[in-house]
């Protein structure tokens, strides 16, 4: 028989649970990370919110 740690198909909660909390943090970092490049570039910024505006206003549901 195998080992379970060498099988890629099972994963425990803790493994789940680990792979959220490093997600959340990630995505934390992330937000931080454009808050910042907002705040640096606000002509950039206002740009991509326009830019977004637009592609939401043609995007058809």
């Amino acid at each position: 028989m195998s080992d379970p740690d060498e099988l890629g198909d099972e994963t425990t909660p803790e493994d789940d649970a680990d792979r959220r909390r490093r997600r959340a943090a990630f995505l934390r970092e992330l937000h931080e990370a454009r808050e910042l490049r907002d705040r640096v570039q606000p002509r950039r910024a206002r740009a991509a919110r326009m830019r977004q505006a637009m592609r939401m206003r043609t995007f058809r549901w």
